[in-house]
């Protein structure tokens, strides 16, 4: 009996060991040297044509229909696992598209860097303000962060948005009201963008988002439901004073920041947010896991209307953690506002006529 070649080497091999691939004969040390195993599909392949890498092989069938590579590191990837930033259609794997965002000073949309807690409690405000009509350019972004970033602490980043016409979001990390009002250089960070030319109240497009922690309502889910289903009461209760204190239009809120509607106990308005579809598009967004959003407010980069605001959101807090349903039910707007003594708040109160009423001349808003 014949024994069979190798067709690459010309060793003779006894037939239990020899492989037929493609058209060849071939012993096992030639099979070890010059073929491997596409990992997705197991399908033997010469290593010239694998379209995988040298530690994870590829037949080029499996590599086109579920694989690609990291534009930046060059790794291989499942299409499942790969990241698009919003300016750029090539894929990167998760550690460089980090290492991306990090080195960008207007970060894509979804970006969500571990968050930096600044200030003491129990209560911690993360504020999105939307600024627009002076470019969404990295210049402006690097001299907006480095007014804000003090002492080499990192306040703030910067976001694409798509909402807007020729701008970018600022986002906070998270930081307690106190922190806010007296640590945060927020005067500086608006006077900065008025001088580069942006708008926020003005422009039309822009909003002032202040996401708080659920943990700052409790313990368990379902003690932060209580509250939260108190939060939402007040809104719908007092939904006209609310609607004025946003400078919102009535149709701007049904677009960006609806309201889920009256009912008669607090519990009721949750139960019915919580069935709803509006996502995240309502007065306070409860979509994300870790914070409720409040979306009513417009944008603003006058520093009186931002502190107030911060306030008044303090204050609906407050409001919704010491009081119990029965008193939230019966509490009116002359009642909320008496808890209120910031100067803030209660210069911009009046200048929307929401303080008894008392109306004095305001600066315009950007």
């Amino acid at each position: 009996m014949t024994t069979p070649t190798c067709t690459l080497c010309s060793h003779n091999t006894p037939a239990e060991d020899i492989l037929e691939f493609a058209d060849h004969l071939l012993c096992p040390d030639c099979v070890t040297r010059y073929t491997t195993e596409c990992q997705c599909c197991g399908e033997r392949i010469w290593f010239a044509d694998n379209a995988g890498s040298h530690g994870f092989p590829l037949c080029q069938g499996c590599y086109e229909q579920h694989y690609t590579h990291c534009t930046s590191c060059g790794c291989i990837l499942h299409l499942a696992e790969a990241y698009y930033p919003d300016d750029d259609d090539d894929p990167y794997c998760r550690s460089c598209y980090s290492a991306r965002a990090e080195s960008q000073s207007i970060n894509d949309y979804n970006y969500k860097p571990d968050p930096i807690f600044y200030g003491t409690g129990e209560r911690f405000f993360g504020v999105e303000l939307e600024i627009d009509g002076a470019g969404e350019c990295t210049s402006n972004a690097e001299r907006i962060l480095e007014t804000a970033h003090r002492n080499g602490l990192e306040y703030i980043y910067c976001k694409h948005d798509g909402s807007l016409e020729d701008g970018l979001e600022i986002v906070t990390h998270p930081m307690s009201p106190m922190f806010h009002q007296y640590e945060m250089p927020w005067q500086a960070i608006l006077d900065k963008a008025v001088r580069l030319g942006y708008t926020s109240h003005q422009s039309g497009t822009c909003g002032l988002h202040i996401h708080v922690n659920r943990t700052a309502f409790g313990d368990t889910e379902a003690e932060q439901d209580e509250v939260i289903a108190r939060i939402l009461y007040l809104f719908e209760r007092h939904w006209e004073e609310l609607l004025k204190f946003s400078r919102r239009t009535r149709r701007q809120l049904d677009r960006w920041a609806a309201r889920y509607g009256y009912k008669d106990k607090p519990k009721d308005i949750l139960e019915h947010a919580k069935k709803g579809s509006a996502g995240r598009y309502t007065c306070v967004n409860l979509t994300n896991f870790h914070t409720i959003e409040f979306r009513i407010f417009r944008g603003t980069l006058k520093y009186n209307t931002l502190i107030a605001t911060l306030q008044m959101v303090n204050h609906i807090c407050d409001a919704a953690i010491l009081l119990c349903d029965e008193e939230m039910r019966n509490l009116s707007w002359s009642d909320f506002m008496m808890g209120i003594t910031e100067p803030e708040l209660i210069q911009y109160l009046k200048e929307r006529r929401l303080y008894i009423n008392d109306k004095i001349e305001s600066e315009e808003e950007v």
